[in-house]
């Protein structure tokens, strides 16, 4: 009964901490202080340039760009509009949207808060100020346009800068990146431009995540990591991005070698370049959470006395929202060393060999056996046919659910496979710090998710062992809570960003906790362990059906081929 309070306690405490990692905080009101960031404020200017599609060209985005315009010169600001003319390839998306080859100009908006410093490198927040043809775009980009100009805001009441703030809202981002190209291209405020904070979305909600940097991001995450409160940032989504083929304005600019931090919200999904994307369906939570985020860097960059220089990228990452931790490469390697030290010193004399490796056998067999169920009842999903790319994203949060029950299925029916003794526990972790011994090598921003979990859960079981059962059982239930309840909100990330195309890559999320879990589950009766799998795994295949069977989403773009 021990062990099942035991579990119970750190089940409930890492579902605590993984609804707190993944929940934006609420929207400050319009009461606010005046140099504070309130997205009530912020969504009256959503609500403005938010009222109805406005793709390049048209007269919605004329009519939006007057209002920026507008806005930014009542703070303060001086401000130009450039025009431009966009690639074929930009001319070629337009027209197949349009249904015209009549091709517009791109106009950007350039305004200058003026520094008492003029001289020295400016700060340039950039979004863009185009949505896509049939969307109203109440996210992709006014909330990145209304956090600009409610940090302006929040910035100007305080008074002159240090140093000069600039707001780049381009024109043709959804053309790809038209007018970010002709700016870092041609325009010659280029080089008055130190460092940019780009906002974007994809999507309707959930917490803002800072997820690329300039390339020798370690002194600017420092800098970062001092004055951003409660932000979510971590050095693995900078590392998968540059990976990705995905871009947005700061691409451009980081290809030039301009500094940078870019932030974004993907949650609520089924609004990304949707008709439905309306003021009233954003997320008000999430903008708030991204221009508080921003303003504290703004704020920051503004008051340094010089802008950091580069340095070697930086490890980092929120731990739940609430803490941010930063750390040098090489100390992934002494965090590798506790953990390795202390699974050790756990099955040291206590276990087998036949143990440790039926332990590594069986965590090995559980990611093949996971990857493969999550792989199968994805295409059961509807994956394996034709899909619309803005179909299965509205679809993420029912295929999060069902990734989740084919993870519990496969962990329960493994279970047997898994005993809690400490040398099935030890070789359990084995793979994966093997594993994650080649991540630190290869890639250490990278490397901290399986290399933290692994410290927290080999220091527990070596305090078992030397401190007794009692204070032992605290602590492995403290590194479960703090290790799953991390990987919890790490899988809920991962699906929402690549989910619907590659759900495998839970098994990973799923491995770790397993491993940090195991000491606490007691054993399990063969049947009902087959009994309460079977079910989880129904639940998935019914979740998928549904999927499977449902019509089109009403969400999906105008202009996708099955709307």
């Amino acid at each position: 009964m021990r062990g099942w309070w035991a579990l119970l306690i750190a089940a409930v405490g890492a579902i605590i901490l993984a609804i707190v990692a993944t929940t934006p905080p609420g929207p400050v009101s319009a009461a606010a202080s005046v140099d504070a960031f309130s997205a009530e404020r912020a969504m009256a200017d959503i609500r403005a340039i938010s009222q109805a599609p406005r793709p390049t060209g048209s007269a919605e985005n004329a009519k939006a760009r007057d209002y920026l315009v507008g806005r930014l010169r009542s703070m303060g600001l001086t401000v130009a509009t450039t025009q431009s003319q966009m690639d074929a390839e930009g001319a070629e998306r337009l027209a197949g949207w349009s249904k015209s080859s009549v091709m517009p100009p791109l106009t950007n908006i350039v305004a200058v808060l003026p520094g008492r410093e003029r001289s020295l490198p400016a700060v340039l927040l950039m979004a863009h100020h185009d949505s896509v043809w049939g969307s109203p775009g109440a996210a992709d980009d006014a909330a990145g346009v209304a956090s600009a100009l409610e940090t302006v805001r929040a910035i100007a009441a305080q008074g002159q800068p240090p140093r000069d703030l600039m707001v780049l809202l381009t024109d043709g981002e959804e053309l790809g990146l038209e007018g970010a190209k002709t700016f870092f291209a041609s325009d010659p405020r280029r080089g008055h431009v130190g460092v940019i904070v780009n906002m974007e979305t994809r999507g309707g909600g959930g917490r803002t995540q800072m997820f690329e940097t300039g390339a020798d991001n370690g002194a600017m995450m420092r800098l970062f990591g001092e004055h951003v409160a409660r932000p979510v940032a971590t050095s693995l989504s900078v590392f998968i991005y540059k990976k990705l083929p995905n871009s947005t304005d700061y691409t451009v600019a980081k290809n030039q070698g301009v500094p940078g931090f870019n932030f974004a919200f993907i949650g609520r999904p089924a609004l990304y370049h949707s008709p439905m994307a309306t003021p009233e369906r954003l997320d008000q939570g999430a903008v708030q959470d991204m221009g508080r985020q921003v303003l504290d860097l703004t704020r920051a960059l503004l008051t340094a006395p010089a802008l950091p220089d580069k340095a070697p990228d930086a490890v980092f990452f929120d731990a739940f929202g609430l803490v941010f931790v930063s750390y040098a490469a090489p100390i992934g390697w002494v965090i590798l060393a506790f953990g390795i030290a202390g699974y050790a010193a756990a099955v040291w004399g206590r276990g087998s060999a036949s143990d440790v490796l039926r332990g590594a056998g069986a965590l090995l067999a559980l990611i093949v056996i996971a990857g493969l169920a999550l792989y199968v009842v994805n295409l059961v999903s509807g994956a394996g046919g034709k899909t619309n790319y803005y179909d299965r994203l509205a679809a993420i949060p029912r295929l999060e659910a069902q990734a989740l029950l084919v993870c519990l299925a496969v962990f329960v029916a493994m279970r047997r496979w898994l005993p809690s003794r400490i040398g099935t526990v030890a070789g359990a972790a084995v793979p994966l710090l093997v594993v994650a011994v080649f991540a630190q090598a290869t890639a250490p921003t990278a490397a901290y998710p399986l290399a933290v979990p692994l410290m927290f859960g080999g220091i527990a079981v070596a305090v078992e062992r030397f401190a007794g059962r009692m204070v032992g059982v605290v602590a492995i239930v403290v590194a479960a809570m703090l290790g799953v309840g991390y990987m919890l909100g790490f899988g809920w990330f991962l699906l929402e960003a690549v989910g619907p195309k590659t759900p495998m890559i839970a098994a990973l999320p799923l491995a770790i906790s397993a491993v940090l879990l195991l000491p606490l589950i007691p054993a399990i009766d063969r049947r009902r362990a087959t009994l309460a799998s079977g079910v989880l795994m129904a639940g998935a295949v019914v979740i998928a059906l549904t999927v499977l069977l449902d019509p089109i989403a009403p969400s999906v773009a105008v202009y996708s081929s099955d709307h």
